[in-house]
């Protein structure tokens, strides 16, 4: 039991492991998770420490996966996860797999070096392709654009060209030819047009199909273009315009037949390079999916021993250099599963001297562990979201397993509701093992993946607080009959349009429904009259029971770390503070709701005016009559009781501890001259000798009285003023009880109403859309939007109005040398 309601009982253990058995001894420490190393070499540099070469040779193995993953990655093959958990390698293994890994890679910079280089020649085949086939096209259109042409000599360009068309030769090539961007071509034209002064001729023509970059493997869109000119002066300009626009120039053959004669040429250099990029293709393939198969084990191998030697690094070697002797945190209860994983290590690496473990007597604050499964370890999650409790404290975490639920059912109840929370919960849960197996990477499906369990109870209890309202989807049950005449009212509605229930009517009131609401409010216009008082009272009994239970558990963190002046002067005062003052006001709606029947509720006086009549000493109100004979001198009795607890919490307190240190500083001094005077009887000292001993043994106790009665203070306000404005904060139990019950009546009254009205079958029609629409509304608003808002409600009453009654939270997390998030996939540390 101490290990589900505190935190474990933990040890400082002192390891001692030899060399040649360390690293075995380690990794079976690491597989079974149970030990938090402390670094012993603060002092020391990273870079100066044992192990350092061997964690740099797993970070460079590390890099190599990494690059072999992306890979596989680009290549859209999916890695082989098993689930499989591999040992730990041995340390000679390392020379192989840094082998393994070397000749992996440099295979596969090999293939992609090759590929890029095939690939960017075939890049610049295609687009020869292209630019002999278009700017074929262009000679023979030609004659139709020169008029649009501008020369100072236009006879000597029709000549140029009709020398080209002709298929003659030149002494000097006067045009280029070349590829471009397809959305460079406006920029480069106009550009062509201003430095060549319009002395140029430009056609250009679009690539049907997009080319891959051999570099970035993007598809392009590019165009082929030709431009004429006349003298070497434009075609150097020309030359650097494309070479700034990042144009492909390609030779050209200046007849007809040669050009064909290289477009023959090209096409068959294509089709051997096609044929060879396809071999390279389908051989890389085979070698990243050999590799797929592997390199999930190779990462968790690697970073396995990669953790092992970070580990080692925060040990200490003895001066033999035969040992290495370290500090680890560890649960009591775990010490004889750690000594057998020590001993598994020591067989392991085949040494015969076995390692040692010894607890040892340290002051330092252990830290908190707790103990959690698939099940608590949401609920733990949602305390330790407020803090980590302090070593040996009481845990909040399984009372808030059955309070936290609750509470969300009580702003949530809807039976429909509920039952869509639990269905979407019991789905996660009964198909848990296939959805870890997938490993969703959604970072708001593995947060509600998490919770499941939390979810499944939050939708079980608001299916039990929705049975008690009577509420389902905005709409009552009619289970049991109703507790009224029915009959009657059904003729008073036909003559009537509101309804106003009424015990005090004879013959109408039969008698209480059995479980839950009546039906028969839900059609009522005084329901929200009926159901206020009734979630208003609910709500401060629940809360003032919830937060005398909080105060209750403080009892027990007293009674365990031996604090009895806590007690008497502590939660004595608090437990009988709070239960004089609104323990006695639950007790007064109980009494209430017992004394006055239907008849004589319309007489019964307001508690709320009672309740701050009670405070004020005001008894002689005419308009609150008392409930109970002797109610005047018992409620002054309580609060003479409540106000001599504050002083108790707030003087009384300080006082004693202070009277504690003058006591025990007395007698430390008493012990001082005792010992002193022993020495000076027994040692024959100088003058000096006084000196010398002057300032021994100090007293060792620390005592500021302004910082502990200024804490004690702050304390006793805090709970005083908390008791109340906490009761009033559980009122949001009420509110957003309310506001829920509201919000679904509201989305049936204008969605669902418009689908049922017509009863035709274009009725039919438009209610499956009425309805689908009504069910995202359903969802997005009623369940996830409210669902979380009343999820954060709970959450803060029991982080504010709750824990903070015993729960300090101001420990450090046990962080345990695990494998575990390895495995997890969690690679990074």
């Amino acid at each position: 039991m101490g290990e589900l309601f505190r935190s474990e009982e933990m040890t400082l253990a002192q390891l001692f492991l030899q060399s040649e058995a360390a690293y075995c001894c380690v990794s079976e420490l690491g597989e079974i998770g149970m030990v938090q190393f402390r670094d012993l070499n603060p002092d020391v540099n990273v870079f100066q420490r044992k192990f350092v070469n061997e964690v740099r040779r797993c970070e460079e193995m590390d890099r190599k996966l990494r690059f072999v993953e992306k890979e596989i990655k680009k290549a859209n093959l999916a890695i082989l996860d098993t689930g499989e958990n591999p040992e730990v390698p041995f340390p000679r293994d390392m020379i192989d797999l840094e082998a393994t890994f070397e000749k992996l890679e440099n295979e596969l910079k090999e293939i992609n070096t090759n590929q890029e280089a095939l690939k960017k020649n075939f890049l610049e085949l295609t687009e020869l392709k292209h630019i002999l086939r278009r700017t074929q096209q262009f000679f023979e259109e030609v004659a139709p654009c020169v008029g649009s042409f501008f020369l100072q000599d236009v006879m000597s360009l029709i000549r140029l060209l009709n020398t080209y068309i002709s298929g003659v030769s030149l002494s000097c090539q006067r045009f280029v030819a070349g590829v471009i961007g397809r959305e460079r071509i406006p920029t480069f034209e106009r550009m062509l047009w201003r430095v060549c002064r319009g002395n140029v001729f430009l056609r250009q023509a679009d690539i049907e199909d997009p080319l891959e970059d051999p570099t970035t493997g993007d598809q392009v869109n590019k165009s082929v273009f030709i431009i004429f000119f006349q003298g070497d002066q434009l075609k150097n300009r020309v030359k650097k315009i494309c070479e700034g626009f990042r144009a492909t120039l390609y030779p050209y053959p200046d007849t007809p037949q040669e050009r064909k004669e290289m477009l023959a040429g090209v096409n068959a250099r294509i089709d051997d390079l096609q044929m060879v990029l396809n071999q390279t293709e389908d051989h890389r393939q085979r070698v990243l999916q050999a590799a797929a198969k592997t390199v999930r084990v190779w990462f968790i191998k690697v970073r396995k021993m990669k953790a092992i030697y970070h580990t080692l690094n925060l040990c200490n070697i003895d001066v033999t250099q035969k040992c290495l002797i370290a500090e680890v945190w560890c649960p009591l209860s775990d010490m004889d599963s750690i000594q057998f994983a020590l001993r598994r290590g020591t067989e392991k690496s085949g040494s015969t001297v076995p390692s040692i473990l010894n607890s040892m007597q340290t002051k330092q604050t252990p830290p908190t562990y707790n103990k959690t499964n698939k099940f608590t370890s949401g609920f733990q999650n949602i305390v330790d979201a407020y803090g980590i409790g302090s070593y040996r404290e009481i845990n909040p975490a399984p009372y808030t397993i059955i309070t936290f639920p609750f509470l969300f059912a009580v702003m949530f109840g809807d039976l429909g509701h509920g039952a869509l929370m639990t269905s979407a919960a019991l789905y996660l849960v009964l198909r848990e093992s296939r959805l870890m197996a997938q490993k969703n990477d959604n970072e708001i499906f593995t947060m509600v993946f998490a919770g499941r369990y939390i979810i499944l109870l939050m939708g079980i209890f608001s299916m039990y607080t929705g049975l008690i309202y009577n509420d389902c989807f905005s709409k009552a049950l009619n289970i049991f009959g109703s507790g009224w005449s029915v009959r009657p009212m059904f003729t008073t509605l036909s003559e009537n349009h509101v309804l106003q229930l009424d015990p005090a009517v004879d013959g109408v009131f039969k008698g209480p429904y059995p479980i839950g609401i009546d039906p028969i409010w839900s059609i009522s216009v005084n329901k929200l009259t009926f159901l206020n008082s009734f979630k208003m009272k609910m709500s401060v009994i629940l809360g003032v029971i919830h937060m005398l239970f909080g105060v209750s558990l403080s009892l027990f963190n007293h009674l365990y770390f031996k604090k009895p002046l806590n007690i008497y002067l502590g939660f004595i005062p608090e437990i009988v503070f709070m239960s004089c003052l609104f323990g006695y006001l639950v007790i007064l709606i109980f009494f209430k709701w017992v004394s006055f029947d239907a008849r004589t509720s319309k007489d019964a006086p307001s508690l709320l005016i009672a309740f701050i009549n009670m405070f004020l000493f005001q008894y002689s109100d005419p308009s609150n009559k008392p409930l109970y004979r002797g109610q005047m001198g018992l409620q002054i009795f309580l609060v003479m009781i409540a106000l001599a607890c504050v002083p108790c919490m707030l003087i009384v307190k300080t006082l004693v501890l202070r009277r504690q240190y003058l006591w025990q500083k007395h007698l430390v001094r008493l012990c001082r001259v005792k010992l002193i005077n022993h020495v000076a009887n027994h040692l024959k000292t100088d003058h000096g000798g006084e000196s010398k001993n002057k300032g021994l043994f100090p007293t060792g106790i620390q005592f500021n009285f302004t910082d502990v009665a200024v804490h004690q203070a702050i304390h006793t306000i805090e709970y005083c003023l908390g008791c109340i404005s906490n009761t009033a904060s559980y009122l949001r139990l009420w509110a957003l009880s309310l506001a829920h019950a509201q919000l679904s009546e509201v989305l049936w009254s204008m969605v669902m109403r418009i689908g049922l009205s017509s009863r035709s079958f274009g009725g039919f029609i438009l209610l499956v859309f009425i309805f689908f629409f009504f069910a995202v509304l359903t969802v997005a608003i009623l369940l996830i939007m409210e669902g979380l808002s009343a999820f954060l409600h709970a959450l803060r009453l029991h982080w504010v109005e709750f824990q903070n009654k015993f729960y300090a939270g101001q420990g450090f997390k046990f962080l345990p040398f695990t494998f575990e998030s390895i495995l997890d996939g969690r690679f990074e540390e």
